[in-house]
């Protein structure tokens, strides 16, 4: 495994399976070194270094709830002690749940938010300093179509989005001058393994799409390598959308 990302080291959360896994792999099969990232599911996270390691790449897995500041912090150590520093940081780790408004708690809005939104804060809070002595790097946030097209019962999701979205913008202007660029990835319906809360995938169903598919999770994690590789270095505050023709900016 060598490439353009060689010498590079990745963390990407939410990594042990769907998107965020995909993401691992491709970063690992162009060099990267990639701490994989989840939240409880040691057999997941395990499986995906595995898979890495086994195909001559270099990896380490990482348990870390991202809406806690001290489990983060001692995943970034693990990281830099295991390779030195940090080049590329994927936040993917986020919630889904389809509940309608009017019946909607407190206590779920903010669970949402608290990983999408706030996991991303405290993950890249926690990141960027050991960036900076290496020249630059890049930050690369998995946002969603939601945010841009309306989708019921999903308010929460959406509005975590749009945060994380106009939180990768500052981001963009303020670590500019550290050659850090910071973008989102906006995935329409991917074909991937929902969990039970997620529902069945909104109101985007292939009919729905112009291209009439869903995407493959390899065409998501191709934008990501695309935003966090060496042809992307002058691409920051941007929304990449990847949505069939669903969405047009």
């Amino acid at each position: 495994m060598s490439g353009p990302f060689s010498g590079k080291v990745a963390l990407v959360t939410g990594a042990g399976k769907n998107i965020g896994k995909a993401i691992a792999l491709d970063l690992a099969r162009e060099g990267a070194s990639v701490i994989v990232n989840g939240r409880s599911d040691r057999a997941l996270v395990d499986a995906t270094v595995a898979e890495i390691n086994q195909a001559g790449g270099q990896a380490i897995g990482a348990l870390a709830d991202v809406t806690k500041p001290d489990e983060v912090a001692r995943m970034v150590d693990a990281a830099v002690g295991s390779f030195g520093g940090l080049d590329i940081v994927v936040s993917n780790a986020g919630l889904r749940r389809q509940t309608p408004f009017l019946d909607m708690s407190f206590a779920e809005w903010r669970e949402i938010l608290s990983v999408a939104l706030d996991g991303a804060f405290v993950l890249l809070k926690a990141a960027v300093p050991h960036m900076i002595p290496r020249g630059g790097g890049a930050l690369v946030s998995l946002s969603g179509i939601s945010t841009h097209v309306g989708t019921p019962n999903r308010c929460h999701v959406s509005a975590s989005k749009a945060g994380l979205e106009g939180l990768m913008r500052a981001l963009a202007i303020e670590l500019a001058p550290y050659q850090i660029t910071a973008n989102c990835v906006a995935p329409g319906a991917v074909d991937t393994v929902r969990g039970p809360t997620a529902g069945a995938g909104g109101n985007l169903t292939e009919r729905g799409i112009p291209l009439g598919r869903r995407a493959a999770v390899s065409e998501i994690s191709a934008a990501v390598r695309f935003l966090a590789g060496p042809d992307g270095r002058y691409i920051t505050g941007q929304v990449l959308h990847v949505n069939g023709g669903v969405f047009l900016t």
